[in-house]
C-alpha cells in the first residue's frame, strides 16, 4: 500500500504482534496483484479494526477466534491461530475450554477435528522449541 491509512498502520502492527513478523512477512511476499485488495481489507478491517479494540485482550480475542475458527471447520486459520498463541497469551487450557463450548454449542465432530488439529500444532511447537 502506497500510503497507508491509520488504520492500515494499525492493523500491521496488530497483525505482527499477533502471528508474528515470519508468518507476515511470507504471507506479504506471496501478495499478488489479484488478492492485494483482499490483503488491504483484512489488514485494516480485522486487525486494524476488530484485534486492535481496547475491549478485550489478545488471549480473549485469540480464544474467541479459536472457537468461532473450529466452529466453522476453517482448519488453515484455525492451526494459524493455535500457533499464535505463543504471542496472545492463550494458554492450553483455554483452548481446550474453547473447544469444550464448541461441542456443546457447534458440535463434537467439530470440537473433536479441532482437538486433533490443535494437539498436532502444539506438537510442532513444542518439536521447535527443542530444537
Amino acid at each position: 500500500m502506497k500510503n497507508p491509512s491509520e488504520r492500515y498502520s494499525q492493523g500491521m502492527e496488530t497483525r505482527r504482534s499477533v502471528l508474528g513478523d515470519r508468518h507476515v512477512d511470507k504471507a506479504e511476499a506471496s501478495k499478488t496483484e489479484f488478492d492485494v485488495p483482499f490483503q488491504d481489507l483484512i489488514t485494516e478491517a480485522a486487525w486494524g479494526h476488530v484485534w486492535s479494540r481496547p475491549q478485550w485482550t489478545k488471549r480473549e480475542r485469540s480464544i474467541v477466534t479459536i472457537a468461532l475458527l473450529a466452529a466453522l471447520g476453517q482448519d488453515e486459520e484455525l492451526t494459524m491461530h493455535i500457533r499464535a498463541t505463543v504471542n496472545t497469551g492463550a494458554t492450553k487450557e483455554d483452548i481446550r475450554e474453547a473447544l469444550l463450548h464448541v461441542a456443546i454449542y457447534a458440535g463434537v465432530p467439530a470440537a473433536n477435528h479441532a482437538i486433533k488439529l490443535t494437539k498436532q500444532v502444539y506438537e510442532e511447537l513444542e518439536d521447535e522449541q527443542a530444537a
